[in-house]
């Protein structure tokens, strides 16, 4: 996994984005030339409108006179902690259920996959729309109602594979010699699903991020005036036409970040299958 890893161009260009982003988001005080919320008395035209990029304003200024590049910078902070934070709790969920449900089987195990597959059935963006709209939208709460739509999938691919591993020889074996459960699942299944849990943990952030950012333009994703880069586009979508800018430059970012981990998910997913190594 080692040097070839990392000498491919794809997987240095998310790294370089990731990290650059990471960055951003950690320095987001220093960084930021204003603060995200200032409103400048000149930071509009004559009749109103935004300004666009200049020696000033980098980026231009948004419908209130605020400095874009500095609401990018601190959105980056929000967009960022949601993608971790909710894929993390969405990966640990549907692994947790998905290892239940192919190690126990019986009734449990049914149960845990017909409810999955109930989950599944339901468009995620609807799902995740109607969970917004019930409890009060805030950072924790998205990460919250993104991490309940998103663990489906996870949970149905560590129950595949858990199900595979628990046929095998050496579970046998380690029943054999008197091996306990909890033993067995921690020592040699748990290991084997990590590549796994990795692999979708990188990927799921492309997704998660891009659903923060789709739950902010309808509204009911991180309410203003904290900055995230879906509602940087909400708020100036009526701009569209006249300011490009403002809804360019958040779009740019969000199509960024998404295949940059997309990009560090596939590397990933090759460097760790073993059916990949010797390939090109």
């Amino acid at each position: 996994m080692g040097s070839s890893f990392v000498r491919r161009p794809s997987t240095l260009f998310g790294l370089v984005v990731v990290l650059a982003t990471v960055l951003a988001a950690l320095l987001a005080p220093h960084l930021a030339p204003y603060p995200p919320d200032e409103q400048f008395f000149d930071g509009l035209t004559l009749e109103g409108a935004p300004l666009p990029p200049d020696a000033r304003f980098w980026l231009g200024t948004d419908l209130l006179g605020r400095d874009l590049l500095s609401r990018l910078i601190w959105g980056a902070r929000t967009s960022l902690l949601i993608g971790v934070v909710a894929n993390g709790a969405a990966v640990l969920l549907g692994t947790m259920l998905g290892v239940i449900a192919g190690f126990v089987r019986g009734w449990l195990g049914a149960a845990i996959m017909r409810f999955t597959d109930l989950m599944m059935a339901f468009p995620a963006l609807l799902l995740a729309i109607a969970l917004a709209a019930i409890f009060r939208p805030s950072l924790w709460i998205v990460a919250l109602v993104i991490a309940l739509v998103n663990w489906v999938q996870i949970a149905r691919i560590t129950y595949t594979e858990t199900t595979a591993l628990s046929e095998r020889e050496f579970i046998e074996a380690a029943r054999a010699v008197g091996a306990g459960p909890w033993r067995i699942l921690l020592t040699h299944i748990l290991p084997h699903l990590v590549p796994t849990m990795l692999v979708w943990g990188t990927l799921g952030i492309a997704t998660t991020v891009l659903l923060e950012a789709t739950l902010s333009y309808l509204g009911v994703g991180v309410r203003p005036p904290t900055p995230s880069w879906g509602n940087i586009i909400f708020e100036n979508q009526t701009w569209f036409a006249t300011a490009p800018w403002l809804v360019f430059f958040p779009g740019a970012a969000i199509l960024l970040l998404a295949l940059a981990f997309n990009l560090l998910g596939d590397s990933l997913r090759d460097a760790l299958d073993p059916t990949q190594r010797g390939r090109e």
